[in-house]
């Protein structure tokens, strides 16, 4: 299989990928160039033709990822960027109000919490210790933790970055049990 043949053939299917994952236009024509540019280097290490689909679109995956972390390395940071210059207040907050939720969960998973999550224990250090397997081990501390969220939304709405981590909350209720 020539590279005319192919690219003939999954040029259109590469380009509607790329542009379901680029936002910009011009991005995705110089990343498809790109994978020209890859696909005619190792056509030849191809080993099967019935291959050359999930082998493209391999090639254009990485591409993209590659393209991604290019533009991470450049990104022009924000004021909002920095909100972390109060980390330190945020986590203290937090950590006050983390306290009396933790206390209110049963003994199982109030142990599990205040050794993995604040003591730093790793999982499977505390599985051996304990005699558990780590898989239940594992098992054990999602439901703990989803059992201190459960307490905690009850009484607090909580506002995220962009990445999940809390940076701020604030009550529900003026009469919370555990606040």
């Amino acid at each position: 299989m020539t590279i005319e043949l192919v690219w003939q053939e999954y040029r259109g299917l590469l380009k509607r990928f790329l542009a379901s994952k680029i936002s910009n236009p011009r991005d995705a024509e110089d990343l498809l160039q790109n994978i020209l540019i890859k696909v005619h280097q190792k056509l030849t290490s191809l080993n099967s033709k019935d291959k050359i689909k999930p082998w493209l679109m391999q090639i254009a995956n990485n591409t993209i990822i590659d393209f991604y972390r290019q533009q991470a390395k450049y990104k022009t940071l924000t004021a909002e960027d920095l909100w972390y210059e109060n980390q330190e207040e945020v986590q203290q907050n937090l950590s006050e109000c983390l306290n009396p939720f933790i206390q209110e969960l049963p003994d199982k998973y109030r142990n599990l919490i205040i050794a993995i999550d604040l003591n730093g224990t790793k999982q499977k250090s505390y599985a051996v210790q304990h005699g558990i397997s780590y898989s239940t081990l594992k098992s054990r501390v999602q439901k703990a933790r989803t059992e201190l969220r459960r307490l905690m939304e009850l009484c607090c709405t909580f506002e995220l970055d962009k990445d999940g981590n809390a940076i701020n909350c604030s009550k529900r209720h003026t009469r919370c049990e555990p606040c």
